[in-house]
């Protein structure tokens, strides 16, 4: 089984995947968001070419854990993924990834060039990477 991660942003959807087994992920591509057909139509070729068998969409709560017009967007999105795909959609909680890719990118020694066009995917991959770790053993 593998399980794909979407970091919904305004401009860019960021994806990440994880092995077969769901035990690592790994950063896959930023997409552009627009025109919203052509984002749509690029994560449904990405499920169908890596057998993906689940999503997993990062949902921007407040920092008090409430939803706000951020986590609406992302909810909207959701609604419109799962009418075009046959696989399951779930949503995660996603506070502070951003912020965690940002100062994971900087150890890694990414410029500020590299940081900028990778921030979406690795975000992607942090918000995998904790629902990875929460999955039952």
């Amino acid at each position: 089984m593998r399980i794909l991660a979407i970091d919904y942003g305004e401009k860019r959807l960021g994806l990440a995947v994880s092995d077969e087994l769901m035990m690592t992920a790994r950063p896959l591509v930023t997409l552009s968001r627009i025109p919203k057909e052509t984002a749509l139509n690029q994560i449904k070729q990405y499920v169908e070419d890596l057998e993906v068998n689940q999503i997993i969409v990062g949902l921007p709560l407040r920092l008090d854990g409430t939803k706000g017009d951020s986590a609406a967007k992302v909810e909207k999105f959701v609604a419109q993924l799962s009418a075009s795909l046959s696989c399951p959609i779930t949503t995660w909680d996603e506070r502070l990834t951003s912020y965690e890719a940002e100062e994971r990118m900087k150890e890694f020694g990414l410029s500020l060039k590299q940081r900028q066009a990778k921030i979406d995917q690795f975000a992607a991959l942090i918000i995998l990477e904790d629902y990875l770790s929460n999955l039952p053993k």
